[in-house]
């Protein structure tokens, strides 16, 4: 992964959060690498640590604080040898109060800057800045390049980042004051990044954002997601994509049809509906209640029948009450999703919700967020046992300590639904497979 100009500084890049961290992550490492310095994995051994933090919620911050105060215990940086670079949400949302906290960290880069990481490490070493790299005729540095944009250790999955920012203003939600301003990125720019990571080997592309579904409706000529994937499905026909984040009034008719018409769209959504009680959800500053949702997941399932749905819920919302909370345990038994994410309510400061009266106690929003999640956990894995012997699809990333090959099958996401055993086939191969067992999350297929 390092630039082949080992003379030059080394840089070691942290990520923490979500994927579109990692984006965030590769695109400065990638800048970087242009730029001649070395990517290195290994932060033990770096001249300049970039930490990429979060802050989403205080779990997040914290982890990030924890994260910050290891790095800067490392040999290299307690002697003045290596600096670290805080970037991310965190400067994003504290700003100069985090520098003032934080004295041993050398800069200070928030999302808004990120695009100016080469700058910023320059003038961290001023007597070091190296020789630019030796760009291929495609304007990159070739396989070091591809090194650095993949998804996690696998050379055949990839992100691809379609828009930034959020305009919705969820009354618990940090994201609007971190990112700034919802705006999507251009087709070309978005069609140029797939068609690079599709030369380079990758053989599936998850497409995320804060808000994918609101994507093109602020271009002068608007467009849509549904147009957007389309595209890309056309124009790669033998690449996966996946779409996470949509809204539930992001998923339109026009959406569904280009699921059914494109094969290699996998058919699985991502639909955060926090909660179902009406009451709850007009705290959260969000739309539905739970018939709607179950109106919108039985026409998704009538239009597109093999879809996997995902959803992320949020237990103990200050002024929640027990018949409100009931109310969510109901519609998670009658909705029967393949998979959710549980989280009990985090009180954020800036947020209108922090300041909410009626705020539910801790240990109550923890009982009530494992209640959640056992009850949804039961319901996945009798959803996913049922797939015993059905034949699927399964795309191959690679290989565990004892040999046993794994891959994902197009029902389960990066990262959140676990993996599929396979008996056969190398990584990168498409194979099909029957379902023979399952574990909870976990496949296995002949």
């Amino acid at each position: 992964m390092a630039n082949a100009n080992t003379t030059a500084p080394s840089i070691a890049i942290v990520t923490l959060g979500c994927a579109k961290n990692e984006v965030d992550s590769q695109e400065m490492a990638v800048k970087l690498a242009r730029a001649g310095y070395a990517v290195t994995r290994d932060p033990e051994e770096a001249d300049v640590i970039i930490l990429n933090t979060c802050s989403f919620i205080q779990v997040a911050t914290e982890e990030s604080i924890d994260t910050f105060f290891e790095l800067a215990g490392l040999e290299r940086v307690v002697g003045g040898e290596s600096k670290i670079v805080l970037a991310g949400c965190m400067p994003s949302r504290y700003g100069a109060d985090l520098e003032a906290e934080l004295s041993e960290a050398s800069a200070f880069v928030p999302c808004s800057r990120e695009d100016d990481i080469v700058e910023v490490v320059a003038d961290l070493l001023p007597d070091r800045v190296p020789e630019p790299a030796i760009l291929e005729p495609d304007g990159t540095i070739g396989a070091n390049e591809y090194a650095l944009t993949t998804a996690g250790d696998s050379p055949f999955v990839a992100y691809v980042k379609i828009s930034d920012g959020c305009d919705r203003m969820c009354s618990y939600c940090t994201i609007p004051f971190i990112r700034g301003r919802y705006h999507s990125y251009s087709l070309d720019e978005i069609t140029a990044d797939v068609a690079y990571k599709v030369k380079s080997g990758v053989r599936e592309i998850t497409l995320i954002a804060q808000d994918t579904g609101r994507w093109g409706q602020d271009f002068e000529e608007r467009s849509s997601l549904a147009a957007l994937m389309d595209h890309l499905a056309k124009r790669f026909p033998q690449t996966w994509f996946r779409v996470m984040y949509i809204q539930p009034e992001g998923v339109t008719d026009e959406l569904l049809q280009v699921f059914g018409d494109n094969e290699n769209i996998c058919r699985y959504l991502d639909i955060p509906f926090q909660h179902a009680a009406k009451p709850v959800l007009r705290a959260m500053n969000r739309r539905g209640n739970a018939d709607a949702f179950l109106k919108l997941i039985a026409h998704i399932r009538e239009t597109v029948p093999d879809v996997t749905l995902r959803t992320t819920l949020i237990a103990g919302f200050p002024g929640e009450t027990e018949e409100q909370f009931a109310e969510l345990i109901d519609f998670i038994e009658s909705a029967e999703l393949d998979y959710v994410g549980v989280f009990p309510y985090s009180r954020e400061d800036g947020t209108r919700a922090a300041e909410l009266e009626d705020q539910v106690d801790e240990e109550v929003k923890q009982e009530r967020a494992q209640e959640v999640r056992d009850l949804a956990d039961s319901i996945s894995a009798a959803r996913i046992a049922d797939r015993v012997g059905k034949r699927i699809p399964v795309l191959v990333l690679g290989c565990e300590e004892d040999g046993q090959l794994f891959g994902r099958a197009q029902c389960q996401a990066p990262d959140v639904d676990g993996v599929t055993y396979v008996s056969a086939g190398k990584p990168g191969d498409i194979v099909e497979i029957e379902v023979t067992g399952t574990l909870m999350y976990e496949m296995e297929g002949e």
